[in-house]
Formats: C-alpha cells, sequence, structure tokens
C-alpha cells in the first residue's frame, strides 16, 4: 500500500500555482501557472509555451510579502515568484530558505558569530601591528621616492645661506660621517620640532633652532633624528601617523597638513631609546659632549611645566616616549670625566646656523593661519 507522503506527492504533482517570472533573456514579465513532474519546474505561459527548470538549478533569492523569490545557477538573471503557501510535495523539492546568507545558514549563526569575532580581533591586531613589521620592509627606493615628495611639498621653505649651509654641514659632518650621509635641512617654521623623512632625511625646524642656547644641544637633536634614520624607525612611524595611504601619495594634500602630521609623528618608546643609543654613541665617537643635549632635555621640560625627572613632556620634539628627565639623565651619565670634548661649531658658525632662515631673502614662511 502506498505512503501517505507518496500519495501526496502524486497528487501534487497535478496541483498548479499561478506563478510570474522573467526568464534571464529578456525584459519581459511572464505570467502562467507552475507545476512539477519528477525532478523538473513545469512553468506554462498563457500561450501555450511551456518550460522546465530543474529544482536543483533553483536557488533562494529572498522573501517578499506574500511570496517568494527564486533564481537559477546557469542563468544569472532569472527570477521566479512563487507564493508562499505551497503543496507539501511541491516544498519539498524547492531550495531551503536562507536566513541570513549562504554561508551563515550553512555554518549557523552561532559559529558564524564566533568566526566574525575572531576575525574582528585578528584584522584589528594586523591594523595595529602592521607599521612594525612592515615599516622596515618597504623597499629603499619607494623611501626615497615618498622622502622626495614630502620634502617637495614644503616648496621653497628651506632656508639656505652660504654661511649656514657650510655651518649645517659641519654639524652633519660631525655627528654622520658615513659615505652616504643623511641629507640635512632647516625648515622656516617657527615649531620646536625636528623631523626625520623617508629615504635618509633630516629637517630641523627654526623654532629650534631659536631654541638651541649651544651647537653642542643642535648636535644632540640632529644625532638623534639620524638615529632614526639609520635604525629605519621612519617608515613605522610614518605608516602609524598617517596609515597606508601614505605610500601611495608620499605626503598629504595640504602643507600645513603635512607639517602638522609630522610634528604629531611618534616612534614607540623602543625605537626613541635605540635613537637617544644612536646620538651618544656617534657624540662619543666625535668628541662631541653630550651635555647639550642633556641640557636640551632639562630646558625643554621646565618650559612646559613637567618634572625633569619624572612624567612625560608635551612639547614639540620631545613630544614622545620616555620621559624628558631619563633622557637627560642618560645623555649627562654619557659625559665622561675629564674628556676633552671638541667644539662642534665656532661661535661665529652656531651665529650663522640660527640667522639662516632670516638671512635667506627667498625663503617663504609658514603661517598657521
Amino acid at each position: 500500500m502506498p505512503s501517505t507522503s507518496a500519495r501526496s506527492d502524486v497528487t501534487d504533482e497535478a496541483f498548479r500555482v499561478p506563478v510570474t517570472w522573467y526568464d534571464g533573456m529578456t525584459a519581459l514579465r511572464r505570467e502562467g501557472a507552475a507545476s512539477w513532474s519528477g525532478d523538473r519546474l513545469i512553468l506554462d505561459e498563457a500561450d501555450g509555451a511551456q518550460h522546465a527548470v530543474p529544482f536543483v538549478d533553483l536557488r533562494f533569492v529572498e522573501s517578499l510579502p506574500g511570496e517568494r523569490v527564486y533564481g537559477r545557477d546557469s542563468v544569472p538573471d532569472f527570477r521566479l515568484r512563487l507564493p508562499i503557501a505551497l503543496p507539501p510535495g511541491f516544498e519539498r523539492h524547492l531550495p531551503e530558505q536562507g536566513r541570513y546568507g549562504g554561508w551563515i545558514d550553512r555554518l549557523g549563526l552561532g559559529k558564524a558569530v564566533v568566526i566574525f569575532g575572531i576575525a574582528s580581533a585578528a584584522a584589528v591586531a594586523l591594523f595595529m601591528t602592521a607599521p612594525n613589521w612592515l615599516g622596515p620592509r618597504v623597499p629603499e627606493s619607494w623611501e626615497a621616492r615618498i622622502g622626495e615628495a614630502m620634502v617637495g611639498n614644503f616648496g621653497n621653505r628651506l632656508c639656505s645661506t652660504p654661511q649656514g649651509d657650510a655651518a649645517l654641514a659641519k654639524l652633519l659632518d660631525a655627528v654622520d660621517p658615513a659615505g652616504r650621509q643623511v641629507l640635512a635641512g632647516i625648515a622656516n617654521i617657527d615649531m620646536v620640532n625636528a623631523v626625520a623623512l623617508p629615504g635618509g632625511r633630516v629637517l630641523l625646524f627654526d623654532g629650534l633652532v631659536q631654541q638651541a642656547e649651544s651647537p653642542d644641544e643642535l648636535a644632540g637633536v640632529l644625532a638623534h633624528e639620524i638615529g632614526h634614520v639609520r635604525e629605519r624607525h621612519v617608515m613605522t612611524a610614518l605608516l602609524r601617523q598617517f596609515g597606508l595611504s601614505i605610500l601611495l601619495s608620499g605626503a598629504n594634500s595640504g602643507f600645513g597638513d603635512t607639517v602638522f602630521g609630522l610634528a604629531a609623528m611618534s616612534y614607540s618608546r623602543d625605537a626613541e631609546r635605540e635613537a637617544d643609543e644612536f646620538a651618544r654613541e656617534r657624540l662619543a665617537q666625535s668628541r662631541v659632549s653630550p651635555l647639550g643635549a642633556a641640557r636640551f632635555f632639562e630646558r625643554m621640560a621646565e618650559e612646559s611645566g613637567s618634572d625633569a625627572e619624572a612624567g612625560s613632556d608635551i612639547t614639540g620634539w620631545i613630544a614622545s616616549h620616555p620621559s624628558a628627565g631619563e633622557r637627560a639623565r642618560a645623555y649627562r651619565e654619557a659625559a665622561r670625566a675629564g674628556a676633552d670634548y671638541a667644539p662642534v661649531l665656532s661661535p661665529q658658525e652656531f651665529a650663522d646656523l640660527k640667522a639662516m632662515c632670516e638671512a635667506d631673502p627667498d625663503v617663504e614662511e609658514f603661517e598657521l593661519f
């Protein structure tokens, strides 16, 4: 004796429901009736035309008020609209309706939430750590092009006089005697800051030059920035500050944005200590007193209202990680008792360096507003 389910399927095969569909080939809306026979859905048009669609080719698309929509894997633009209420035999042949989306429905909502959470956490971790491992791996040729673009963004705001250029070159020879030196310059910007740029470039801002009380202070600052270049900290900091777009654009669109972005650029605590260590080694090898750098940190801490022995300073060039007091103490401890430190610049050379931007008749001034 045939089962109830078998009798129901036989009965349902004769069941016809009104449907509308688009065949995916034309924009015509077709109307007719749907029935099924074996493993196929039969679509009959009013003019007598008949179309057979294998059930395995159907896929659920969406639910609409009072109806559901199916498509075909083999015909992407095919759309069939069936009523919600269908005979059980008909219903069993149709693909299951999704609730959240194909892969979520296959896995289950709980598992999908867990996987999404893990993926999100991994993406955040990658974003937070990417600069640390990607920065040192940026090809030097790319880094050089980025540095050229950023320096070009400064326009005619780099100071130059024959006497000032000679003094800066002498200072650079003392703290960077390598065969391939960094390119150093002074920017006509009244900010107490210095920056290392991609491609082996260092800029001292005129505000910092004017703040310096001795050439030894400038030597310490310059050596520190060279340390960032030699240790390849620059791209890591830029990626953290500007994001990956720095690799595509070279710099922000506006000069003001670039200046303040560079001024806010920060290195990790370890990178700052590495650059300071490099600077102290270079000063020692060149017989330049590290006490100038120590006085610089102490004075900046006092002027900003920070305790020179504890806490962090938030002014200009030292707006970064370890505390000004820690850094000043390290430079003081690097001074050798009884050492015969050579003057890195003569008083006249130091004066020429400080007068560089004011004496340059062609340099442009950076105006905040």
